[in-house]
Order: C-alpha cells, then sequence, then structure tokens
C-alpha cells in the first residue's frame, strides 16, 4: 500500500502536455448549451452532489454531441464522490462492476452512470497487484480515484475530455477537445500505442467514432494500429461483440467498415470477413447489407443486430452449403449443417450471444422455399412469422446479384395480390410427391397381429 502511494506521488505516468495546468473554462456565450437541453435525471444528480459538497459534471459523449448539434444517445455525471457516498444520496441507485466501480442512478426509465474522478496508474514492478497486465499492458483495475484533471488525462479521446457544469453553464476542456472538435480532428488523449496497449478495444472506438462524427483520425493516433492490430485477438469475444454492435448500428457502418480495412482491423472481428470482402458478390452483400441499416437508422426504424449478424454471415454459410452438398448430402440437411458451422466459427471470435441464433437461421433457412412458388407452399410461407425478414433479405440478394430479381419482384407483388390473382400467379409444382407405399393385400382368413406380440 505505502509502494504504490510513493508510486503515485514520485512516479506518476508521462501524462500529455496539458498536465499540471488549469482547464480552460468556455462560457455559455461561447458553446450554447442550456440546461433545458440536459436530460432531466441528469440535472437532478448533478444538482444532488452539488448540494451535498460534491463536484459534478454532465461528461463525455453527451457534450461533445451538444457542441456539434447533435441528440445524446445517454448522459454521464463525472464527481469527486466516491461510489459509496453517490449510493447514499439517491434512493434508486446501486453500485456496479468491479474492475470499473459506476453507480446507476434510476428516475423512471431512465439511468444515469455516474462515475468518480480516476487517476491513471502505470505498472507497478515487481507488485503483484498492480493494476495492469505486466505482458499486455492492458488495464485489470480502474479503482484508484483522483482528481478532474486526472480524470480527463485517463480518458480515451480529446473530445471525450470534455465536463459541463449545468449549474454555471461552463464547459471545463482540459485536453482541448473543443479545439479539436472545430478541427475535424479525433486525437488520443496521451501516448497512442501505450492507450492502445492498455485497451486494444480503444482502436475500434477510434475507428467508430471517426466515422459517426465525421472526424480524421490525427496521424499520431493512427500510426500505431497496423502494428498492434493482433492484441485484439487477446481481447475477451464479448467485449468485442459490444464494440462490433455499436459499431455496425452507430448509422456509419459503410464507413466504419471502410475504415476498419483501411486499419487492417478486420481480420478475426467476423471470421473470414475479410475473404468476403475480397469476394465481388460477397463484397457487394454485406456493403448493400450495411448501407440497408445505415438508412433505416437514419429514418429512425428499428434495427434487428440478429438480421445484421444474419446478413455478414449468409456467403460463409452459403460457402459451407456448396462445399457440404459436393460430398453428396441432401439440400436442406447440408444448409442445417453450414448454419451450424459458420455460428460455430464465429463464436472462437465474436461471441454472437445465442438469442440471435434462432432469428438467423430461420431467415436463412426461409431462402430456399421463396423458390418454391407452387402449390401451398406460398401461402404457408406468408404466415411465417419471419417472413419479412426473410423477404428483405431475399431483396438484398437480388440486388446484389445473387438471385434473379424477378424471384423477388415475384414475391412482392404475390403479398399484394388478391386471393384470385395469387391463384393465377401460382407455378407449377414441379416437386414430386411423395409416392404411397400400397400395403400388401390380406389372405383370406389372415387377421391383423395382435398389437405388442413379438414377432
Amino acid at each position: 500500500m505505502i509502494r504504490k502511494f510513493l508510486h503515485r506521488i514520485f512516479q506518476r505516468p508521462a501524462l500529455s502536455h496539458v498536465e499540471g495546468k488549469a482547464p480552460r473554462i468556455i462560457p455559455f456565450k461561447q458553446h450554447g448549451i442550456t440546461p433545458d437541453q440536459i436530460s432531466p435525471c441528469a440535472l437532478k444528480v448533478t444538482e444532488g452532489l452539488r448540494h451535498a459538497g460534491f463536484k459534478a459534471f454532465v461528461v463525455g459523449g453527451a457534450v461533445r454531441d451538444l457542441l456539434i448539434k447533435r441528440e445524446p444517445k445517454d448522459f454521464d455525471v463525472a464527481t469527486d464522490a466516491e461510489p459509496e457516498e453517490v449510493r447514499k444520496l439517491f434512493r434508486r441507485s446501486r453500485i456496479i462492476g468491479r474492475r470499473f466501480r459506476i453507480v446507476h442512478v434510476m428516475c423512471g426509465q431512465e439511468t444515469i452512470e455516474v462515475s468518480t474522478f480516476r487517476a491513471m496508474q502505470p505498472v507497478v514492478e515487481g507488485d503483484d497487484n498492480s493494476n495492469t497486465d505486466e505482458e499486455s499492458g492492458r488495464i485489470l483495475s480502474d479503482n484508484v480515484f483522483g482528481s478532474q484533471a486526472e480524470d480527463a488525462l485517463r480518458r480515451d479521446f480529446t473530445v471525450n475530455a470534455l465536463y459541463y457544469e449545468p449549474h454555471k453553464m461552463e464547459i471545463w476542456d482540459y485536453c482541448h477537445g473543443v479545439a479539436d472538435l472545430k478541427a475535424g480532428l479525433l486525437r488520443v488523449i496521451g501516448d497512442p500505442a501505450r492507450r492502445y496497449r492498455e485497451d486494444p478495444v480503444r482502436m475500434l472506438r477510434a475507428v467508430r467514432l471517426a466515422a459517426k462524427l465525421g472526424l480524421k483520425l490525427d496521424p499520431a493516433s493512427r500510426k500505431p494500429i497496423h502494428a498492434l492490430a493482433e492484441r485484439l485477438q487477446d481481447v475477451p469475444p464479448a467485449r468485442i461483440l459490444v464494440e462490433m454492435e455499436k459499431l455496425l448500428l452507430s448509422g456509419h457502418a459503410v464507413q466504419s467498415v471502410e475504415e476498419l480495412r483501411r486499419e487492417n482491423l478486420h481480420h478475426g472481428l467476423l471470421p473470414l470477413l475479410d475473404v468476403i470482402l475480397e469476394q465481388p458478390m460477397g463484397e457487394r452483400f454485406v456493403m448493400l447489407a450495411l448501407a440497408k441499416t445505415d438508412e433505416r437508422i437514419a429514418q429512425g426504424k428499428s434495427v434487428t443486430p440478429a438480421y445484421l449478424f444474419a446478413a455478414l454471415l449468409w456467403h460463409e454459410v452459403l460457402t459451407a452449403w456448396d462445399k457440404i452438398q459436393a460430398g453428396g448430402e441432401r439440400p436442406i440437411p447440408a444448409l442445417h449443417q453450414a448454419m451450424e458451422q459458420a455460428l460455430d466459427t464465429q463464436r472462437e471470435t465474436l461471441a454472437i450471444p445465442r438469442r440471435y441464433d434462432v432469428t438467423m437461421k430461420e431467415i436463412w433457412s426461409l431462402q430456399p422455399r421463396f423458390a418454391q412458388r407452387g402449390g401451398q407452399r406460398p401461402f404457408r410461407l406468408l404466415e411465417h412469422p419471419r417472413f419479412r425478414a426473410g423477404y428483405d433479405f431475399l431483396l438484398m440478394r437480388g440486388e446484389s446479384g445473387e438471385v434473379d430479381v424477378e424471384l423477388g419482384q415475384w414475391w412482392s407483388d404475390f403479398q399484394e395480390a388478391s386471393d384470385d390473382q395469387r391463384s393465377r400467379m401460382l407455378l407449377a409444382d414441379d416437386v414430386p410427391k411423395k409416392r404411397r407405399r400400397k400395403r400388401k393385400p390380406k389372405a383370406p382368413g389372415e387377421s391383423a397381429p395382435a398389437q405388442g406380440a413379438a414377432s
């Protein structure tokens, strides 16, 4: 304990050029953010903390988004109060996390995440209880509380190290984040290589935020990515999944994936995605799926992650399906084997939740059924609960050139047609019906064997 205290005092890590300086305080006249733009729950939390004698600021992405005239997705609060002190102030609150202890304060359906100012700590040589893994440099524990300046310097990007004080309507800027926003730059705080080693997921965040905010990753922040990309393989799959979902559902998925490819970060995130994107048919289909996802988000429509993952993995399924059929397996059993194979492969690096499996498999398994347009099959398919998702998937396959667009048009017309029109649209059912096996006629006087009798 004494060694850690002395280390903090005398051997603090090298920080950015703003260490030791007071923040630049930006008044309301310059930034224009009013308290009524802040969530009522976040205002309640900051006021409660302030009245109790603590500092309290709305922090991070919400401040950044308000400065560039975007509507924040959520509001976080940073304070000098420790988690137990925050918990005592708010009845509907709870402390969560081990590596990073924070408090969730609930107001109706809204939850505000409250974090205590934290300090950065380097590896303490020979200390088995160090909060950083010596070999990888990754942070293992992040519950060392510090000053507001230290808290700003341990954040990932300058544009996220902004603090808004609602009572005085001031923005406190320690790392020149406002200037970087105006210049259109996304800059890592501190030494980028070291920060990426601490948490390799920051490389994915850099790609996502640059695409989402329309910013350019500054050269110093971009330079180490190629050399450190392989460190993502050591990150738990669940964390990669969370960041990938944010990236793919950001509304800027096309730009994000293009940036992933430029930075060589797409390898291994989705197995064989790099190979798929090098195939003309696969690339058209994947980029079309991402473009349509971005379009739906821009229109305020819902997006299902399972549908998007089904699209991203579809060409893996197709490749496996062809190989299994070439080995002599029948089409439908081969498809089911291919689906399992594709899902098993991706789980090695990207932990797509099993709750998505059912939806993904249903979308995939519906595709061969769209080719069956005779008899009662089209009517039964219309009643399938996943018909709409499967139909949209079919249209993407047609638009990308994988199947004839006429097939998708037929189903579009079939949905809008009357019952009489649908009957006339049906194609000849060329699927051979199973012949019923004829029973051998009984001999005169022969009786049926008693049920359960031994043969």
